[in-house]
C-alpha cells in the first residue's frame, strides 16, 4: 500500500506539473532546459572519467593489493543442473587462496540438489546447503541462510552460469579495499551475444550499462550492484541487516540501503563475470517486468531516507533521483503527447511538435551514449555502433516502454505480488553445444 500511494501521488504531481507549465509556460522553454541539462550531465560524466583516468595514469595504483581477506563465494541454484557442474569448475581454477565456496539448493525440482552433495564430498573448498521445501522463497532469503554459516570478512555472489577469469578476484579486491567501500559490483557481459537477436540486443544493453557504471563510479555517485559478480563486505552487510527478504531485486534494493548508509558502491571494469542472455522473447519480458518493478519500488520504498539521510553524500542523492527518472520518462513523455494531442483536438494553441523534438533529443542523447559505448569497450567501428544503436533504439521502445507503463499501473492497481521471475541457464549448452 505504500508502495502505492508513493507512486500515485508522484504520477499526480507530475501530471499537474505538465497541466500546469504547459497553460502558464512556454514548452520550449522546458525542452531548452531539459536538453541543456542532460548535455551538461553527461559532459560532466565524460569529463570525469577522462579526469579518473589521468589521474590513475599519473599515480598508478600500487601492484600489491594488502586487503586480502576470506571470501565466501555464494552460489544460489533453483533447478540448475546444467550448468551447476561447470560453473563450479571454473571458479576452482580461481588465482586465489582463501576462499569457500558455498553452493544452496533453493527448492530445486531436478537433481540439483545431488550435483551441488557430490561436488562437497569431491572439494574440500565447496559446501552444500539444501534450503527445506517449504522455505522462504527467492534470491534473498536463499542469501541470508548462506550468510548464516558463511566464514568470509567478505561476501562474493555469483548467479549458477557465471564465468570469470583466474585473476577475477585479485582484480576486484583493490577497488572494495578503502574503509568507506562497502561493496563492489565486476562488469557484466553476455557470452552468448551472437546467438540471435535479443542477445545481441541484450550484449549491447549490458556494454551501455558498463559505460553508466564507469561514469557513476568516476563522479562517485551511485553505482549499482548487479546481483552477478558483486562482493560485498562482511561489514557492510551487517550494518544493512543483511539482504532484504521481501525484495524482488535483491541487489538494487541493496545498492539503495547500501548508499543510505553511507557506503560507497565501486565499480570495476576490469573484472568481468560472463554469464548467459535470454534467448526468448517471453523470458526476457518476465525478466526485464522484476527489473523495472523491483527497481521502482525499491525507490519508492526507501524515498524518505533517500531525502533524510546523514550519511548519504549529496551526489549520491542526485545521482540516485536522476536515476529514477529514465523508469518516470516513458510515462511523462506519453501523458505529454496525449495531452498536446487534447490540446490539439480542442483547437488550443499546442506545442507538439516541441513534444516530438523533445523525444527526437532524448533519444538522440541515449543514442549517442551507446554509439560511444560500443566503440570504447566493444572496439567497434563507428558505422557498426552506428547501426547497432539503431537496433537498440527499437529494442528500447519495444521492450522498456511499455515495460515501464505496465509497471506503473500495476504497483498503483495490483497487490504486491512477490514474482521471481527466474531466469532459465544451460541455454548456451544447450543451443550452441558450447
Amino acid at each position: 500500500m505504500k508502495d502505492r500511494i508513493n507512486l500515485l501521488l508522484i504520477i499526480i504531481c507530475l501530471l499537474a506539473f505538465l497541466v500546469v507549465f504547459q497553460n502558464y509556460f512556454k514548452t520550449s522553454y522546458a525542452v531548452v532546459f531539459l536538453i541543456c541539462f542532460m548535455a551538461l550531465y553527461m559532459l560532466y560524466m565524460y569529463l570525469s572519467i577522462k579526469h579518473q583516468r589521468r589521474k590513475l595514469k599519473k599515480r598508478p595504483p600500487s601492484a600489491v593489493c594488502e586487503y586480502r581477506p576470506f571470501i565466501s563465494i555464494m552460489i544460489p541454484c533453483h533447478n540448475e543442473h546444467e550448468v551447476i557442474y561447470d560453473t563450479v569448475q571454473n571458479i576452482l581454477n580461481v588465482n586465489y587462496k582463501d576462499y569457500e565456496i558455498i553452493l544452496i539448493d533453493d527448492r530445486s525440482s531436478d537433481d540439483t540438489a545431488q550435483i551441488i552433495q557430490k561436488l562437497a564430498k569431491g572439494y574440500s573448498k565447496v559446501k552444500s546447503l539444501i534450503r527445506d521445501k517449504d522455505a522462504f522463497p527467492g534470491k534473498s532469503a536463499v542469501l541470508n541462510d548462506a550468510f548464516k554459516i558463511a566464514k568470509g570478512d567478505a561476501i562474493l555472489v555469483f548467479d549458477a552460469d557465471a564465468r570469470i577469469e583466474p585473476e577475477f578476484i585479485n582484480l576486484i579486491l583493490p577497488k572494495l579495499e578503502p574503509k568507506t567501500v562497502g561493496a563492489v559490483q565486476a562488469r557484466k557481459n553476455i557470452i552468448n551475444a551472437g546467438q540471435n537477436f535479443l542477445t545481441a540486443c541484450q550484449y549491447n544493453e549490458f556494454v551501455f550499462d558498463t559505460y553508466l557504471q564507469i561514469g557513476r563510479d568516476a563522479v562517485k555517485g551511485a553505482v549499482e550492484l548487479r546481483g552477478n559478480g558483486e562482493i560485498i563486505k562482511r561489514e557492510a552487510l551487517e550494518d544493512i541487516g543483511g539482504w532484504n527478504n521481501n525484495t524482488i531485486t535483491d541487489d538494487l534494493d541493496m545498492s539503495t540501503r547500501l548508499h543510505i548508509k553511507g557506503w560507497d558502491i565501486r565499480f570495476c571494469q576490469e573484472a568481468v563475470v560472463h554469464e548467459e542472455g535470454v534467448i526468448c522473447f517471453s523470458a526476457l519480458i518476465r525478466q526485464r517486468r522484476r527489473w523495472v518493478e523491483g527497481s521502482i519500488r525499491r525507490y519508492l520504498e526507501f524515498a524518505k531516507d533517500v531525502f533524510t539521510s546523514k550519511d548519504m553524500s549529496l551526489r549520491v542523492g542526485f545521482d540516485l533521483i536522476a536515476y529514477i527518472s529514465e523508469f518516470l520518462l516513458p510515462f511523462w513523455l506519453v501523458a505529454e503527447l496525449f495531452i498536446q494531442a487534447f490540446k490539439f483536438v480542442r483547437g488550443y494553441e499546442d506545442s507538439i511538435l516541441t513534444s516530438i523534438i523533445l523525444l527526437v533529443c532524448t533519444s538522440v542523447f541515449f543514442a549517442c551514449g551507446l554509439i560511444y559505448s560500443l566503440i570504447k569497450y566493444s572496439h567497434y567501428g563507428f558505422f557498426k555502433a552506428l547501426v547497432q544503436s539503431a537496433i537498440m533504439a527499437v529494442y528500447l521502445v519495444v521492450i522498456w516502454f511499455p515495460i515501464a507503463m505496465f509497471i506503473i499501473f500495476k504497483i498503483i492497481f495490483t497487490k504486491k505480488t512477490m514474482d521471481w521471475g527466474k531466469t532459465q541457464h544451460g541455454v548456451v549448452k544447450e543451443c550452441c553445444g558450447v
